[in-house]
């Protein structure tokens, strides 16, 4: 499936897409009218005697020195050069892939003033699939992501190194094996490749559409133990949600009821419930993952319009005037992330302490000892709580705001940054955790529904148990465990969790 851009229109949905599927891109044609209009333009420029930033006049606070026409191409180039800077490991190749296509987007939208050669490039390595090894370190998350996207840029000047097919090759030969050519950089082209928030933004929509299907499997795997501790289905009542209004909520709840409808597990004490109230971590789970749900719709918003944006600088306006700005600042990039964070950490803690109340048999109502048929000779489930544990912790340390953070850099010509980089990188992390969070919960909630047969629980949980057991079987005595939950992560990470449960929620974006 080939996915057609159209700048400043592209939905979240297709974005998702493209990172999950790792589907083709080609740019509307629509496009090319505007970006040729803007490369007149900068060529004019080029060509005059007024200083304008970036195209004849040095960078940052070089922005004083005049530079010749005759230099022009060579000062492009020595930019990617000297901004090279990117340290760490490199960037996965997913990660990579899309932020050429926000790249592509930005370029598109026709106020860069790059040639279509330029952008025709970057449509040819991503359909051959000739991915800049982009170190993942080095970007404060203003004046654009320059380190990061210079080794982006590289490779399509025949430097720094690059992906084909497996192979880390020197960006000359992988464009050449290719069937690619490098270009010569024009005027102001290069600061339009480095110039921006591709980096930032592409680590935190990777962040989102991971975070997005955690929650859709912690809701499944919530109601997986609210029956493996015989809780009530009362809290979920429509007309409590109702009173209180906050969408997330109310869809979480109404999920909840669904996913739990026709259980005979639940049937069995509806009229003799020994609890006058179930814990918090059963109870409010509509109320805390409603509102990480609202949180993430929020962050979408502002991810989708970053993702459609022109973010380098200077700018080529409608009236084609030249004029530096600010947009490579990510700062909402930034507040996205840190918002995604925390959704992410809440996420994993309330169902940690579920994980935590399921194993404890002075909490799960009559559930053997972690879970155990035969507590003591074995331990069950005891340390795969105790990783979720250790994972949860380590989310809550990473959520921390970035963006409250900032440093002055190029000898104080840029003095308020973002760190957006860093703050959304940190999100492939947390979201590996809490995969592996949910998916234990995925255990240990179909380990209790288990252990309460003959009953069984409803229909949807029942079709989740059985995409869970094609990959961990029921626990009788002590095995090696390190697969398991490694394959029940992995069915949260694909969506086949929640997928197979039928959740009915309004999607995130």
């Amino acid at each position: 499936m080939t996915e057609t851009l159209t700048p400043g229109t592209v939905t979240l949905d297709t974005l998702a897409r493209i990172y999950w599927e790792q589907c083709e891109v080609t740019l509307s044609g629509d496009a090319r009218p505007g970006i040729e209009r803007a490369a007149a333009r900068i060529a004019e420029v080029a060509a005059g005697d007024a200083p304008v930033y970036g195209v004849n006049t040095g960078f940052g606070k070089l922005a004083s020195i005049r530079i010749a026409a005759k230099d022009v191409a060579t000062l492009q180039r020595n930019l990617i050069l000297s901004h090279c800077c990117g340290v760490g490991e490199p960037l996965p190749p997913e990660i990579v892939r899309l932020i050429m296509v926000l790249k592509l987007m930005s370029l598109g939208r026709g106020a860069s003033g790059v040639r279509p050669e330029l952008v025709a490039l970057l449509e040819g390595m991503l359909a051959r699939g000739v991915l800049p090894v982009i170190p993942e370190k080095g970007s404060v998350g203003a004046s654009g992501d320059l380190a990061p996207l210079a080794h982006m840029a590289a490779v399509m000047i025949g430097a720094g190194e690059a992906q084909l097919n497996g192979d880390r090759l020197p960006g000359a030969e992988a464009l050449a094996r290719a069937g690619l050519a490098p270009i010569e950089l024009s005027a102001k082209e290069g600061l339009a490749l480095i110039n921006g928030t591709q980096v930032s933004t592409a680590l935190a929509l990777a962040g989102l559409f991971r975070a997005t299907r955690a929650v859709q499997a912690a809701i499944v795997t919530g109601a997986l133990s609210t029956d493996a501790a015989m809780g009530s289905t009362a809290p979920f009542r429509a007309e409590i949600h109702s009173l209180r209004g906050h969408a997330g909520q109310i869809e979480v709840a109404a999920a909840l009821r669904a996913l739990l409808n026709g259980s005979d597990i639940r049937e069995a004490h509806r009229d003799d419930d020994e609890r006058v109230q179930d814990p918090y971590c059963l109870r409010c789970h509509p109320q805390v993952t409603g509102a990480c749900l609202d949180l993430l719709r929020q962050c979408a918003r502002t991810l989708q319009i970053e993702a459609n944006a022109a973010t380098d600088n200077p700018l080529v306006l409608s009236d084609g005037a030249v004029v530096s700005g600010g947009n490579f600042h990510a700062e909402p990039v930034a507040f996205a992330a840190d918002q995604i964070a925390l959704a992410v950490a809440e996420i994993g803690a309330i169902a940690q302490r579920r994980i935590a109340m399921l194993v404890d048999p002075a909490l799960s109502y009559g559930l053997p000892g972690f879970l155990s048929p035969k507590p003591g000779l074995n331990s069950g489930l005891m340390i795969a709580e105790v990783t979720s544990a250790a994972l949860m912790s380590e989310n809550k340390q990473l959520a921390h705001p970035a963006s409250v953070d900032s440093t002055p850099t190029s000898a104080n010509q840029e003095d308020h940054v973002s760190m957006a980089c860093h703050g959304a990188r940190r999100l492939l992390q947390m979201t590996g955790n809490l995969f592996h969070i949910i998916g234990i919960e995925a255990i240990t909630g179909a380990q209790g529904i288990a252990l309460r047969g003959p009953l069984s629980t409803s229909p949807a949980l029942s079709a989740a148990i059985a995409t869970l057991r094609g990959g961990v079987a029921e626990l009788g005595d002590d095995r090696f465990m390190a697969p398991d939950l490694e394959a029940a992560a992995q069915l949260v990470q694909s969506g086949a969790l929640a997928d197979s449960a039928g959740l009915d929620l309004p999607g995130v974006f």
